[in-house]
């Protein structure tokens, strides 16, 4: 199965990002990212709202309110590579979206859901582990109405959501699903740093151009940021109600986090610190993970892990690429104990890593 990110590029479907996809069904308690206990999450949270009776009238009344309320915090993002969407973060004209959508450029357009006028931003951080991104608007930033953003933890599967975002350069598009499953690690693939911790899984449909939208619930929250939607090789096109967002938590505290400082100190995420490449085979195939530089002072340095080794599992789980190592890491927490397996001048060795935290 392979995924594509979903900004709308000049390629068209998929654009320029056709990834591998892997999945894991990890469990939330288990891959909670940086949605954890204690995490800093500065985002403008709030209770979710009573339950409306239910009926077709009263649904439908609740989708249009939905639309209503959260559809203006949405906005467009285009840079010289293509075009995405944006979720308003705050007052200060913060807006939250993909890395991937903002690519290497500097400086993007935000043309928000209530206005012909795109206004110009700049981009203030990146995480691109996470495949975050925040960018501010130099000027309007009050006519930009800020996004609520609701918990992970109330998030249950077979609630109704709404995507919203610029499928295909419509702006403003909403589509409706459920919350298909919770906690999948979703590994971006094909040179990308991105390892989806704690994905929401959704059949609404999403296309090249909701990267950074909103996934919204029924109380009007936002509850994920849409990132990747799956298609079936063999079919050669998209696999019917398969996306994923980046959940609320996560967001929130990445995003406040780059606000703060432009960086990232508390990713919750592990990290082994070591800068590597993928070693190949005589055969032309991923033979390991061969380590360039060791980070003075970070876990693998602690552990005796050496420029030159070749790191051929984690846990048990083998890491034949560097793909296979982020994925492989992404399942474990900073202060996790892991066996690390490694090649080195042909000697196999075992050492014991007590995993640290991954950083910008």
């Amino acid at each position: 199965m392979t995924v594509a990110k979903l900004r709308a590029g000049a390629l068209g479907w998929p654009g320029r990002a056709g990834v591998v996809l892997a999945l894991a069904a990890v469990a939330a308690a288990a891959c909670t990212g940086t949605g954890g206990a204690g995490s800093a999450s500065p985002g403008p949270y709030s209770q979710p709202a009573s339950p409306a009776p239910i009926g077709p009238v009263s649904l439908q009344h609740q989708y249009e309110r939905v639309v209503a309320i959260v559809l203006p915090s949405v906005v467009q993002i285009s840079t010289a590579e293509g075009l995405g969407a944006g979720v308003v973060f705050d007052h200060k004209g913060d807006v939250v979206t993909n890395a991937h959508v903002v690519g290497t450029a500097k400086t993007v357009k935000v043309r928000p859901a209530t206005r012909s006028k795109a206004l110009a931003a700049k981009v203030i951080g990146v995480f691109a582990p996470d495949d975050l991104a925040v960018i501010r608007v130099k000027s309007g930033a009050a006519s930009l109405r800020p996004a609520t953003f609701g918990r992970l933890s109330a998030v249950r599967v077979g609630e109704i959501v709404l995507a919203m975002g610029n499928p295909l350069g419509l702006t403003g598009t909403v589509t409706d699903g459920i919350v298909s499953a919770t906690g999948r690690t979703v590994s971006e693939g094909q040179g990308s740093s991105a390892v989806l911790i704690s994905a929401i899984q959704t059949s609404a449909p999403i296309n090249p151009g909701n990267s950074g939208g909103a996934l919204v619930n029924l109380a009007g929250q936002v509850i994920g940021i849409p990132t990747l939607a799956a298609s079936d090789p063999q079919l050669g096109g998209a696999a019917v109600g398969i996306g994923f967002a980046i959940p609320s938590d996560t967001v929130t505290s990445i995003a406040g986090q780059l606000i703060s400082s432009g960086k990232v100190a508390r990713s919750g995420r592990a990290a082994l610190g070591v800068t590597a490449e993928t070693v190949i085979n005589d055969n032309g195939q991923p033979a390991g993970v061969g380590v360039v530089r060791v980070t003075r002072g970070g876990a693998a340095a602690r552990a005796g892990i050496r420029a030159g080794d070749i790191i051929v599992s984690v846990g048990g789980h083998p890491t034949g690429s560097v793909t296979a190592l982020t994925a492989v890491l992404a399942t474990y927490r900073p202060g996790d104990r892991v066996q690390v397996r490694l090649s080195r001048h042909g000697t196999q060795h075992t050492l014991s890593v007590t995993l640290g935290t991954l950083t910008s």
